[in-house]
């Protein structure tokens, strides 16, 4: 029997998933992606059987190429397509403003589109995460309204996250658990026959709240564990000792994982989903202990501050090596996670407005290299994948991103192509101080006194 699945939103969650459902015998798959300017080049180049994506991707270029030759996935910007839907998964951006608020704009916009298409028995998944209180309270209302049909009844509505980042964009869709939040018995079963033919792990089931709740304390946990070491990375400074010798020492014991401090938190979903959570407790309960939550707030402010203290650590390095102006400096690593082309909410872009807002009249010129961010995703500075014009008579290279091939630096080689007295700020533990000291360059990393050994 043929079950037809519309999913709207063709991003680093809405094409793998598309992809992997339409690998499956029976299942065909429409994505819907609107033409914008941005994004709507994505249309035709999906129908021609191309991963959009510039980063390393296992599988994926492979797997759409297959199911668009097969005739299993096509894209389009067509909402007509809803209506012969058996399935319709959402997943768009669910951004928060510079107030800390949802910006639900797509979600509802796509919600109204394809509300008034949909037909009888079709089953709903959001995806998308979205502060908790918000399936019921309003993706439940717009769907109601604009339909005419009634959610239990006529319509199955469920929320389900994704747990993708990229560079693993399949693998964690297929071998995580998934967690099921539908409103009744048979939208969680519908749910599950869909996820059961391409998640490999258990399907967990429980109500649209806690599913919405999970979603928003998971990645709010690891937000504020990457706080506590980053604070705990300050501390080691003025200690002058290494934050990463400590927590290898602290790791060596079987029960305990501390994370690693860097250069800041990027990406689309750790460092909003700890103010939907926060929105969602203050918006949807009676906010009972609501002024006794103090560490989720300070731990998101604190990872914010990471990118100015590189720039601080910067400072720190031009009073040692007497560098005022006529400066040029290289922003090394523009996505915000390693071997992947993903920019969004990069440290790299807060690092260069700190940069810009201290500094007006020294005279600096500014460069980033990536070699998976194309200009597209970028306009903060000049942009080059060329590593040899990025260093190229650099007073100071700051890395924000640890892509793979900085790892493998000749510093010989790198010593030549800088100017005097090179500076490196290493947001990322890539390198080895002893080193760096023996070749002579002026070296500051996050975690890592300026005076030891």
């Amino acid at each position: 029997m043929t079950t037809k699945i519309v999913v709207i939103g063709m991003g680093y969650v809405g094409i793998p998933m598309a992809a992997l459902l339409a690998d499956v015998k029976d299942f065909y798959v429409t994505g819907i992606q609107r033409q914008s300017k941005r994004s709507g080049w994505k249309i035709d180049w999906l129908n021609s059987g191309k991963n959009p994506f510039e980063g390393d991707e296992p599988g994926l270029d492979e797997l759409i190429e297959r199911v668009v030759t097969n005739g299993k996935f096509k894209v389009t910007s067509d909402y007509d397509q809803i209506k012969d839907a058996d399935y319709i998964l959402v997943d768009v951006q669910t951004p928060v403003d510079e107030k800390r608020i949802p910006r639900y704009e797509s979600l509802r916009d796509v919600s109204k589109q394809f509300a008034s298409h949909m037909k009888k028995g079709v089953t709903v998944i959001i995806e998308s995460t979205v502060a908790p209180g918000t399936t019921d309270n309003i993706i439940q209302t717009i769907l109601e309204e604009e339909s005419g049909l009634k959610r239990g009844e006529d319509f199955y509505l469920v929320f389900s996250f994704e747990r993708v980042m990229p560079g693993k964009l399949l693998e964690y869709i297929t071998d995580f658990p998934r967690v099921i939040g539908g409103g009744c018995e048979k939208a969680n079963e519908n749910a599950k026959f869909l996820y059961g033919k391409v998640v490999k792990e258990e399907l967990q089931v429980t109500d649209t709240l806690t599913a919405e709740l999970t979603k928003c304390v998971e990645n709010t946990y690891r937000d504020i564990n990457i706080a506590f070491s980053n604070e705990m990375a300050l501390v080691a400074e003025d200690f002058n000792r290494n934050i990463f010798e400590i927590i290898k020492l602290i790791n060596y014991r079987h029960d305990r994982m501390m994370h690693f401090p860097g250069s800041g938190v990027g990406g689309h979903c750790l460092t909003k989903d700890p103010w939907l959570l926060m929105y969602g407790l203050e918006t949807y309960t009676p906010k009972k202990y609501f002024d006794r939550v103090k560490i989720l707030p300070y731990g998101r402010e604190l990872n914010d501050f990471m990118p100015e203290h590189m720039v601080e650590l910067m400072e720190d390095a031009l009073m040692e090596a007497d560098k005022h102006d006529n400066l040029k400096i290289a922003l090394m690593g523009v996505a915000y996670k390693a071997d992947c082309d993903d920019t969004r909410n990069t440290p790299t872009v807060r690092i260069i407005h700190f940069l810009k807002n201290r500094y007006h009249s020294h005279n600096i010129e500014y460069i980033a290299h990536d070699p998976w961010v194309r200009e597209k995703d970028y306009n903060e500075t000049e942009l080059t994948s060329d590593y040899d014009k990025a260093v190229k008579d650099a007073d100071v290279l700051i890395f924000a991103t640890n892509h793979k091939e900085y790892y493998s630096i000749d510093l010989d080689d790198l010593k030549q192509k800088m100017r005097s007295k090179p500076i490196i700020i290493d947001g990322r533990n890539i390198f080895d101080k002893r080193l760096l000291k023996a070749n002579d360059f002026v070296y500051r990393k996050i975690g890592e006194g300026s005076n030891t050994n």
